[in-house]
């Protein structure tokens, strides 16, 4: 039974998470685009917006702030109005690019890189990568952060997050490589039951086949990555794009000369660090600990 079914319609203060970003040109194209569907199919079968939301479970407001492109309909609400559109799959359809418009767009640019690389190289000094993180890490560390984000960007940077771990999903699958320090797994951000389910996350993870974890434990007299992060994309054309603060002010770069020098501390970086094979023994000791 929907909210509506029992009475009560969803408003703007029921999904947190779901507004537009005014500077997304993009995504308010998108949206814009999905809305004039939205309204066109339901004038066509000749529904008014209030019957319109009755049926969906959403209040009038929201229908008109929807098919105005000034709200991002659920992937749920796009089904339903498929259905009580009678659309055949046509309304549907568009819930791939509406999804993506939540994601902020630095994330999304960062995404769809990630979803084209065939191998990455991947160094986080402070934290957990966010390929790795999972919701409730990612909430925890988000929630820390000052000034602090609204309410609604936390959702939206959450889900981007989430989305990001499709990249461990793909066929064929790209080559993957983490190094992450020790003592971002032992400190307990989020709480500790937060930080035990990120540690089996961890450890599924790092028995993926395409996949090497390594940690870096805390003992080393030596460390390469204390300049700061490292991130090395390959595709399969055989450009490559690199980013760390340490190389062109951390924006990214493409040249030869920046690519291998980051590259060269990369390498060096891993050799210094736990084996796989150590390194997921180590996690799985930590797991005990927690």
């Amino acid at each position: 039974m929907t909210d509506g079914e029992a009475g009560r319609l969803k408003g703007e203060a029921d999904e947190p998470g779901w507004e537009v970003d005014p500077d997304d040109e993009w995504g308010l194209a998108v949206l814009a685009t999905v809305g004039r569907q939205l309204r066109l199919r339901r004038e066509t079968v000749g529904l008014r917006a209030g019957e319109f939301g009755q049926r969906v479970g959403y209040g009038e407001d929201m229908v008109y702030k929807i098919e105005g492109g000034k709200r991002i309909p659920r992937p749920e609400y796009l089904d339903l109005a498929d259905e009580v559109l009678d659309a055949g799959g046509l309304i549907s359809a568009m819930r791939e690019d509406v999804e993506k418009v939540r994601y902020p767009r630095k994330v999304r640019a960062l995404g769809e890189l990630e979803a084209k690389a065939v191998e990455l190289q991947l160094y986080d000094p402070l934290n957990i990568h966010g390929l790795l993180q999972t919701p409730e890490y990612a909430r925890g560390l988000l929630l820390m952060r000052r000034p602090a984000y609204g309410s609604d960007e936390v959702e939206r940077f959450i889900a981007a997050r989430v989305a990001r771990g499709a990249v461990f999903e793909r066929d064929p699958a790209p080559e993957i490589s983490f190094v992450l320090e020790e003592w971002s797994l032992r400190r307990p951000l989020g709480g500790r039951a937060a930080l035990r389910r990120q540690l089996e996350h961890l450890a599924e993870v790092a028995q993926l086949r395409n996949v090497e974890l390594q940690v870096m434990p805390m003992d080393r007299e030596e460390h390469a990555g204390l300049a700061g992060g490292i991130e090395v994309l390959k595709f399969a054309d055989g450009s490559a794009v690199g980013r760390s603060p340490v190389v062109a002010h951390g924006r990214p770069v493409h040249e030869p000369k920046h690519l291998r020098i980051l590259e060269l501390r990369y390498g060096i970086i891993r050799a210094q660090a736990l084996t796989p094979r150590e390194s997921l023994a180590f996690v799985e000791h930590l797991l005990g600990e927690t």
